[in-house]
């Protein structure tokens, strides 16, 4: 069986520790979805069997929609990757589908926006492309909001209210079925983000696991992270999804991905 990883980074933990799982009985071959020059990404005259689509680039997910025209199946689908690469799109879709996520306005260019603003309660800004390097940042008020649009004021972007929590955040992650845990400092806290902090899923509030699945079921995604925070009482707040996170440090994710690999290869859903 003939495997793809569509990254500019084969050498990521996750994809790395799978494709070493699936390499002693499959042909596992790396991808870069980076185009030299801004020409077009060369497709494979014979697709892999299944490919893993670790990036939300346009040309990633460009690539990965012509694989899937080609017949090949990709984890995550191009469709679901783009979703969550827009974040009005991606709050458009949970909170119609009734699921806890954080209330969200966009509001197009930052600078354009925060010239007429006037807050009255602190808000979370966020660009409204989910990409590496963007801008998550929190703003108590007017002279905050407008130092943000100084540094980013072309930038598109989305507004959340607040919502006081333990400034933890909950970095939820699943492969499948199957879901991992970890919590972090919010990266909105006073100190900044820490490191991430194994978190077994007994100690999760009760039901959080369940909402993770009806996220993938919602999204159509087969990888992905959810971030969520406690608002109190075990109240769960859902203010991010991501297509193909990272996992890193978590046990027994690699073996699941490359579980998942194979039967997505063999078209059959986990």
């Amino acid at each position: 069986m003939r495997i793809g990883l569509i990254t500019p980074e084969p050498g990521h933990p996750l994809l790395a520790g799978a494709a070493a799982l699936l390499a002693p009985e499959h042909v596992v071959e790396a991808l870069d979805p980076t185009p030299p020059g801004n020409a077009p990404v060369p497709v494979p005259r014979r697709p892999a069997d299944v490919y893993l689509l670790k990036s939300g680039t346009r040309h990633a997910v460009g690539l990965a929609r012509e694989l899937e025209r080609r017949g090949a199946a990709v984890v995550n689908s191009a469709a679901a990757t783009a979703l969550c690469q827009d974040r009005t799109e991606m709050a458009g879709l949970a909170l119609r589908a009734g699921l806890p996520f954080a209330a969200t306005r966009t509001v197009g260019p930052l600078a354009a926006w925060a010239s007429g603003a006037r807050l009255t309660a602190p808000v979370v800004v966020k660009s409204r492309r989910n990409r590496k390097g963007d801008l998550v940042a929190r703003a108590d008020d007017d002279a905050a909001l407008r130092e943000l649009a100084r540094v980013w004021p072309r930038e598109p972007v989305v507004v959340q209210e607040y919502a006081p929590n333990s400034g933890w955040d909950h970095k939820l992650w699943a492969i499948g079925d199957q879901v991992f845990a970890a919590r972090r400092r919010s990266e909105l806290s006073p100190g900044g983000r820490g490191p991430d902090l194994p978190l077994a899923l007994d100690d999760l509030p009760s039901g959080w696991a369940g909402l993770v699945r009806e996220v993938g079921t919602v999204f159509a995604l087969d990888v992905y992270g959810v971030d969520v925070i406690d608002t109190g009482g075990g109240t769960p707040l859902i203010v991010d999804v991501n297509a193909f996170p990272g996992v890193r440090g978590q046990s027994g994710a690699p073996a699941a991905l490359a579980a998942l690999t194979l039967r997505r290869a063999q078209g059959r859903r986990p």
